[in-house]
């Protein structure tokens, strides 16, 4: 036997009360600072320059025959029944992108059988990671966390599973 000796370091963001760990009390502080609003410019500031147009996007010659867009402007869509305080969060949308890979992992039968898909679940996982990247600056605090620990764990159970 080798006298290695074995180091664990706990790098969940949390504790086990829920509250921030004091090394990611950053994010909570770059939330807040954000939020705030930026000083208005010095009056002998240059003027900015015109905003540039956005490229003109065409949709789909299907949707729009079906009416997509809606002419209604930006109003969200509202489902018959559901609760104002109900509307889908962003930790709802991670929940539905990291949802199949407890199936493809094999933790979960799927109709009395395995649907252990070890590329399938990766490709779920490295899903999350985009939508990390693609969002880096624009979650509170509570959300980029909330994704940190959802990615760590999964590529965590992954890496069991592979072996």
């Amino acid at each position: 036997m080798s006298d290695k000796e074995i180091k664990v370091t706990d790098k969940r963001m949390f504790t086990s009360a829920g509250e921030l760990r004091e090394e990611y009390r950053f994010l909570e502080e770059n939330a807040t600072e954000q939020a705030e609003p930026a000083p208005p410019p010095a009056a002998a500031a240059a003027p900015e320059p015109p905003p540039r147009p956005e490229p003109a996007r065409r949709a789909p010659e299907a949707a729009v025959e079906a009416g997509w867009p809606p002419s209604g402007g930006g109003t969200p869509l509202e489902l018959p029944g559901t609760p104002p305080d109900m509307a889908p969060t962003f930790f709802d949308l991670a929940a539905v992108l990291a949802e199949p890979v407890a199936l493809y992992l094999g933790d979960v039968d799927y109709e009395g059988q395995s649907a252990e898909n070890l590329e399938m679940a990766r490709l779920h996982i490295d899903l999350l990671d985009v939508l990390r990247q693609k969002s880096l600056g624009n979650l509170t605090a509570q959300e980029a966390a909330f994704l940190e620990d959802l990615i760590y764990r999964l590529r965590v159970r992954y890496v069991q599973k592979r072996g």
